[in-house]
């Protein structure tokens, strides 16, 4: 399958596009100011940046290609729009605030937990290089949740993507974290969605747990 890479010299692209070619994946890098051509491609890859992830998708899908989009930031209302172009073009565009596998079991995890314990909080860290906070991760765990928690986030140098959820009662405080060290921990949930990609209906299909079962 040939992928289009938006993204490719960024911090993800540069970790997960060996990957994806050792997985016999024909990779076609899209950086800043290179235009999409859409020759072959069935599907693209988008890592890029909150205020650039919308017109990405927007052109790919306007040349038929499904989309796979790790980039955190898209508003409800963006969505809805992105999801009505995704079902006029009759595309999937799968959308995930995280692709480890680890922190998807992590908001599993913390939406059973707070069905005995509401009180919560969620610390999320990350690179100081990230533009959105809360990040997309924090913000579904929330919504998993349903009790509201409030988040904290941080950013510094030298952290990649680390999320804790902390949940207390009392005399006790039940604690859930996940810590992402490389970016290659991703590679798994991207090549999961790749996968599953041509099972997935038109429109919006949101976060791996979807794909997990």
């Amino acid at each position: 399958m040939k992928i289009a890479f938006f993204g490719y010299l960024g911090k993800v692209g540069r970790d997960l596009c060996p990957g994806l070619e050792r997985a016999g994946y024909e990779v076609v890098g899209i950086d800043l100011g290179d235009e999409l051509d859409p020759s072959g491609v069935e599907a693209m890859i988008e890592f890029t940046q909150p205020d650039t992830v919308e017109q990405n998708i927007t052109e790919s899908l306007g040349h038929g290609i499904a989309c796979i989009v790790g980039t955190t930031g898209l508003g409800p209302a963006q969505l809805e729009q992105l999801d009505a172009l995704a079902k006029e073009k009759g595309r999937p565009l799968f959308v995930a605030p995280n692709f480890a596998i680890g922190a998807v079991l992590m908001m599993r995890f913390a939406a059973e937990a707070a069905r005995f314990m509401p009180r919560a909080e969620i610390v999320e860290l990350h690179n100081e290089a990230k533009k959105d906070a809360p990040s997309g991760t924090a913000l579904a765990t929330a919504a998993a949740m349903g009790t509201n928690p409030e988040i904290h986030s941080v950013r510094l140098p030298g952290l990649v993507a680390h999320q804790e959820v902390l949940l207390g009662d009392v005399g006790q405080l039940l604690t859930l974290r996940h810590d992402t060290y490389a970016r290659e921990a991703f590679l798994s949930g991207v090549l999961l969605a790749l996968e599953k990609l041509d099972t997935l209906p038109p429109g919006l299909t949101v976060g791996l747990d979807a794909l997990l079962g």
